[in-house]
């Protein structure tokens, strides 16, 4: 078993017998696109006008009622328009078999289903042929391959800058939105620079280093109640203009945020509930995390949104939470491919640092139009892992690459 960390907390479950499926409808503005996204159109020749007539089909569309589906299969956009914008989502444990699960359950296409660019990532680290979250996401931040538990760091534990690094560098928005904690290997892994994934109070700091503009997770204790220093960095960030919340005098779904000052939410004290136990922020979140970010700068954004329990349903081998989790994550890729073909302008990828469990579905002898889950192991395993891409730059996603392809890719 990889020495992979995961909260030891969660009941037994029963073995999954069958799910009712879920149909999802999105809304989009027409004055939102006028506004904002024709004139980025303008800038572009007579070629790109095509497109640009799709997005307003469905602008114009949705002023005649209430709601629409998204399009059974996601347009195409010509291969050299630049994105603006960049929604990197990222399921935990994530694999092929995960995603079949979700994709079998449905009635209507699925998300994934609906992607026009469909590559395969290889998930090795430096040191291991099955890797683990903190170097498997460092490969994707950073472009480099790494030793399996380094944060941000070389194989020689040098820091390497990181795509929320360069971002903030280059003057865009940034944004990162998790169901674990964001000290958590996955998005700690695209902000700080540590040895060792277990470092969290030291993770916790790096973040004093970055100016995340929409930042929102579990982990509250390891930034007010310190064991190594005593320091209060909630404290520190308000200190640094930031408008920080918390899961405990506030809902983060009915809060109201101000789009000039950056925001810090914190949905749990450590780990979040399971998305099974009621967990329901993760895909509301990623449409005001989606919006925020859009209306908060001028040049852009990129957006880490990551499903970090999916992997936590592999370890435990529990079909039901596995189910939850992948219902959650896919209501979150939604709202982000909704903004996407509204905004014309936003790459959004769909991947995972890695397979968690082995998993195989198998047909139900009791009944043959139901899956049976059985997994192989409770730890990581070497499979590729998908990618989906859709929007500005997506045809360089297709193909089969190192998980550091992903980052060139994006860059």
């Amino acid at each position: 078993m990889n020495s992979e960390n995961f909260p030891t907390d969660v009941q037994p479950f029963r073995m999954k017998n069958g799910r009712k499926s879920s149909e999802f409808t999105f809304k989009m503005q027409i004055s939102v696109f006028y506004s904002k996204k024709l004139q980025y159109f303008s800038a572009f020749s007579f070629r790109y006008i095509h497109f640009a007539l799709l997005a307003i089909f469905y602008s114009v569309f949705q002023s005649c009622q209430t709601t629409i589906d998204l399009p059974r299969r996601l347009p195409r956009i010509p291969a050299d328009m630049p994105a603006r914008n960049v929604v990197l989502i990222i399921g935990d444990g994530m694999g092929l078999s995960q995603i079949s699960s979700l994709v079998l359950g449905e009635d209507q296409p699925s998300a994934f289903e609906r992607f026009g660019v469909i590559g395969f990532q290889k998930t090795h680290s430096s040191s291991d042929l099955i890797t683990d979250s903190a170097a498997g996401a460092t490969a994707m931040a950073t472009g480099v391959k790494t030793y399996n538990g380094a944060i941000g760091v070389n194989a020689d534990t040098i820091p390497v800058q990181t795509l929320i690094e360069r971002c903030e560098e280059e003057g865009l928005s940034t944004g990162m939105l998790t169901t674990a904690t964001i000290v958590h290997a996955t998005p700690a892994a695209f902000v700080a620079h540590r040895s060792f994934r277990e470092q969290y109070e030291g993770i916790a700091l790096d973040y004093l280093e970055q100016d995340i503009d929409f930042l929102v997770g579990g982990g509250q204790k390891f930034f007010e109640r310190r064991e190594t220093d005593g320091a209060d960095l909630t404290a520190v960030f308000r200190r640094k203009g930031y408008a920080v919340y918390s899961y405990f005098d506030r809902n983060l779904e009915t809060t109201i945020l101000n789009t000039r000052k950056n925001v810090l939410f914190f949905t749990a004290d450590n780990q979040p509930v399971s998305a099974q136990y009621g967990r329901t922020y993760l895909p509301k979140a990623t449409r005001l995390g989606l919006n925020f970010l859009d209306q908060h700068g001028d040049k852009g954004f990129f957006f880490l949104v990551e499903g970090g329990q999916v992997d936590w349903a592999g370890h435990y081998n529990q079909p039901d939470m596995l189910d939850a989790e992948m219902k959650d994550l896919h209501a979150a890729i939604l709202e982000a491919l909704s903004f996407a073909l509204t905004d014309g302008t936003t790459l959004v990828v769909v991947t995972a640092d890695h397979e968690t469990g082995g998993l195989g579905l198998h047909q139900s002898e009791k009944d043959k139009n139901r899956l049976e889950y059985r997994y192989t192991t409770n730890g990581h395993t070497a499979s590729l892992v998908p990618v989906f891409a859709f929007g500005p730059g997506a045809h360089h996603f297709s193909g089969i690459y190192e998980n550091t392809g992903l980052h060139a890719n994006i860059l």
